[in-house]
């Protein structure tokens, strides 16, 4: 049968709707049976039905008259109701040429006439009505449809319309509230994996309301939360007065609070615990403090430790890259500002990679550890030394020691040369040095590194375990890095 002006598939926004309704598939329901036998009636034909149009075919979700549970789309006399906005009547559907060719027609039980209207639902997506399906009514002979009974069908239409919103909103109620479940059980869930709980103090009556979290992080079983002062008794008496005080500024100014604390559990275990609040407000004015509370004790103790280790290279035991660039960043700040002394040495291990190939890592390890205990020498007073890369160095040299650099790196390099002890015996050693002194015009830290670097790359050319300073290169060798 043809369908003029009807797309062949059912476009996004029907599909949406008609899903929302979640009609398609299930049991006939009683409220649409119960429309179906009315249009019957009301048409006076002796069947009557309630459709749904999906993408290639039609589903009965309420029948009269008829035990049909779907059709085919292009079978359907739906297919041609639905592209249009108002009623269909066909007296004769055979002599019909938009329905004659349908199997609805010409095989057995042949429907041979028809009158529906097309009726619409919400797309939840967009919140527009779009035609989903038809309420009509069938009969097996020819017969014309009376003017009253053409005008019924638009009642009929408001009736399932009526229907359909009330289905979509009961729908979307039971999905709201499932989703509200599945977040409270995923809150609940986050709660425990992250040891943390929300609080909320209402300013009214100073009642305080926990969710579980904070129950666990207190130690107290679940129930009723201690009056506000007897909470704040859990923290000791330093922590006690930053946590009043950020409250009560919260309450007069409005502004949020986020701090870390010390705290003391109902069984008398320490913890680190962090706070956070904000002011909630309802009809412009202050009803209540809202927040979130978390135990960190175990990210607070890495912290610290992190803290601890973070400027200091766990091997040698001299500072690491991060610490020296950092320190680099500080000093060469200074030097631009008083015109200070300073000096970069950059120091690379010779053959290490042989040592590790030879006599293995650990023995490799020993002499990192050497190299690190002489640099330490040489950084006493007024130096830096770290380590920057595998069997990479650097010493920052300020003062009178950045004034005698050329004298520090012989020295440095006779040091770098003596043997290092280890299980495996002595181990020849020596390393390849390149420097230079900060001068004002350089201007940034790039460029105090690039000359200490090139002057290594230039003593590296020369021959391993020598020096080069940037002062010393050929002007030509200045002037190509």
């Amino acid at each position: 049968m043809s369908a003029p002006n009807n797309p062949s598939d059912i476009d996004a926004s029907r599909l949406r709707a008609i899903a929302a309704l979640d009609l398609v598939g299930t049991p006939p329901e009683r409220e649409f049976d119960a429309l179906a036998a009315l249009a019957a009636r009301l048409l006076d034909c002796p069947i009557g039905l309630v459709t749904l149009l999906e993408q290639d075919r039609l589903w009965v979700t309420g029948a009269s008259g008829s035990d049909l549970t779907h059709a085919a789309r292009d079978d359907a006399f739906c297919n041609v109701t639905i592209a249009g906005a108002e009623a269909l009547i066909v007296p004769d559907t055979l002599g019909d040429r938009r329905t004659c060719d349908s199997p609805l027609v010409r095989g057995g039980d042949p429907m041979r006439a028809y009158a529906g209207i097309p009726i619409s639902a919400p797309d939840p997506e967009s919140g527009t009505r779009v035609a989903v399906g038809s309420v009509c009514g069938l009969d097996r002979v020819p017969r014309p449809f009376t003017p009253d009974q053409q005008a019924v069908l638009d009642h009929l239409r408001t009736l399932a319309e009526a229907l359909f919103d009330s289905r979509a909103l009961r729908m979307r109620a039971e999905q709201q509230s499932s989703m509200m479940r599945r977040t409270d059980r995923v809150f609940r869930q986050a709660e425990r994996m992250a040891e943390m709980g929300s609080w909320r103090l209402d300013l009214q009556d100073e009642v305080l309301s926990w969710s579980d979290g904070v129950y666990r992080i207190y130690d107290l079983p679940l129930g009723s939360p201690p009056p506000l002062g007897g909470a704040m008794d859990f923290f000791p008496e330093h922590a006690r007065g930053t946590v009043a005080a950020a409250l009560a500024n919260t309450m007069e100014t409005g502004a949020p609070f986020d701090l870390e604390v010390d705290f003391l559990t109902a069984h008398g275990t320490k913890r680190r615990v962090r706070s956070v609040g904000e002011l909630e407000l309802r009809g412009g004015q202050s009803s209540a403090v809202v927040g979130v509370f978390q135990d960190v004790t175990e990210r607070h103790a890495i912290e610290e430790s992190l803290r601890r280790s973070a400027s200091v290279d766990e091997l040698t035991r001299i500072a690491n890259r991060a610490a020296f660039n950092a320190e680099l960043e500080r000093r060469v700040a200074a030097a631009q500002t008083d015109d200070g002394p300073l000096a970069l040495v950059l120091i690379d291990g010779d053959h290490f990679k042989a040592i590790n190939d030879t006599h293995g890592h650990l023995i490799g390890d020993d002499v990192l550890r050497a190299f690190g205990r002489r640099l330490r020498r040489i950084e006493a007073g007024e130096g830096l030394a770290a380590r920057i890369g595998g069997d990479e160095f650097g010493l920052i040299l300020s003062g009178d020691a950045a004034r005698r650099v050329d004298a520090v790196v012989e020295r440095l390099l006779r040091d770098l040369k003596m043997p290092v002890h280890s299980g495996a015996g002595a181990i020849a050693v020596s390393a390849t040095i390149g420097y230079a002194s900060y001068e004002p015009e350089e201007g940034t830290v790039r460029a105090f590194i690039h000359r200490a670097d090139t002057a290594l790359y230039e003593a590296k050319r020369a021959g391993r375990g020598t020096a080069r300073g940037w002062r010393q290169l050929r002007e030509r060798d200045r002037r190509a890095a």
